[in-house]
């Protein structure tokens, strides 16, 4: 299993030659399948979605397959993903993307893909991983109404592979209020290990359960 849990996506040439020595071979002999399930569910503008798909296709892979995880049958969902090389799954509301994958039966086929093929997940899509995904977790990280917005006020992770949780966009200013004051705030409450990453900066996962930082920018970790 080789994942790359970016905050943002591939933003700098460390990420994209990162993403590049995973894959094993040039992006054109590659196919790439684009999941925006997580975006659905989170209001206002799209831009930064737009410009996040098209940094993607600018990689000039031989195929670019855009694929929902909800209203198909799961069969052919999965079918999509084992076509790809490469899944890289969007951002948004991570906690509906982590019900659209237990509530269409795709967690162990998704698991299965996975074996054979690189995961690139920006935000949303880099938080699904964690045992610690569940509605203790959006207390303590502050983003309950997340949650409750999809109507529901539990949550069940989809994979359950890592002790630890990824926290996205530390610094960003898309985020101002993503400080080390409000790192601090949540690390004080937390009893789980956080990784808080900025938009520069992946958690590389190969073959086990202890990721390394590819990065180049900041990041912190509170075991």
């Amino acid at each position: 299993m080789n994942l790359l849990l970016t905050a943002s996506g591939l933003r700098n040439d460390t990420l994209r030659d990162a993403l590049r020595d995973m894959l094993g071979k040039p992006f054109g002999s590659a196919n790439v399948v684009y999941i925006p399930t997580a975006s659905v569910a989170e209001p206002g503008d799209h831009t930064w979605m737009l410009a996040d798909m098209n940094r993607l296709h600018s990689l000039g892979w031989r195929e670019f397959d855009i694929l929902e995880l909800n209203g198909l049958p799961s069969q052919l969902v999965l079918d999509r993903l084992l076509h790809a090389d490469v899944i890289y799954v969007g951002g948004g509301n991570h906690y509906h993307l982590a019900r659209s994958i237990t509530g269409n039966n795709l967690a162990d086929g998704f698991l299965e893909a996975l074996r054979n093929r690189v995961y690139v997940g920006l935000s949303a899509g880099s938080m699904i991983f964690s045992r610690n995904l569940t509605e203790h977790s959006a207390d303590v990280i502050g983003d309950t109404s997340d949650l409750h917005l999809l109507g529901a006020t539990t949550i069940d992770p989809p994979f359950a592979l890592f002790d630890w949780y990824l926290k996205p966009h530390l610094y960003s200013p898309d985020f101002p209020e993503r400080d080390d004051a409000w790192a601090d705030r949540i690390t004080a409450r937390a009893d789980f290990p956080i990784y808080f990453i900025d938009d520069d900066t992946a958690l590389r996962v190969r073959d086990g359960k202890t990721p390394d930082v590819v990065s180049e920018g900041r990041w912190r970790f509170q075991p």
